[in-house]
């Protein structure tokens, strides 16, 4: 079994690098008949601790990322207890969207937990014992959510289903996990 999983997350792995090789470079984001290969990076996040909401564009149809917007993201996506930003792994940026796009596409995402400054990520372990000591949290690698109107059973299996990363359920604390580590699931 150990194996098994092992070659599926190299797999998706793989395939997600493969992508995102035709994301990262306009010219091949292109497919012979000269369409654009992606759909346009959108997002929509409502940060639950600030009540802050941010829409943006982080990725336009021929792949390009839009600085401006990856820093509004990290801004929502900070800690909530000292304000620190970090420069969130695109992957798990990325893995967002695909989910938003397999429900749908431009719903408001909830955000309870993105990047975690190791402080605050501490302070959360003592007081829970579903805290990981190196959490990807603190590596701006995972964001924990919910998404109004969806269930949270759903919002897990779109997730796994889309997500070649980590991903977790949480129905007691009301969200999903989801992270750009290796491909598993709880």
């Amino acid at each position: 079994m150990f194996r098994l999983t092992c070659r599926r997350g190299f797999l998706k792995s793989s395939l997600y690098f493969a992508s995102s090789l035709f994301c990262a470079r306009p010219a091949l984001a292109r497919v012979f008949d000269g369409r654009p290969k992606a759909p346009e990076g959108k997002l929509s996040l409502h940060n639950l601790h600030s009540d802050e909401r941010v829409t943006v564009t982080f990725r336009n149809e021929l792949g390009v990322y839009d600085s401006e917007a990856l820093k509004a993201l990290n801004w929502a996506l900070r800690c909530p207890i000292s304000n620190e930003t970090t420069e969130m792994d695109l992957r798990v940026i990325e893995y967002l969207h695909r989910l938003d796009l397999a429900l749908g596409g431009g719903r408001e995402i909830q955000v309870i937990s993105g990047y975690r400054s190791p402080s605050y990520n501490r302070q959360l372990r003592s007081a829970s014992h579903g805290v990981a000591r190196h959490s990807l949290h603190m590596k701006g690698k995972a964001i924990d959510f919910a998404v109004a109107g969806i269930g949270l059973d759903t919002l897990r299996q779109t997730a796994r289903a889309h997500a070649p990363g980590g991903v977790g359920y949480y129905p007691k604390g009301g969200f999903v996990h989801l992270d750009s580590g290796p491909f598993r699931s709880w």
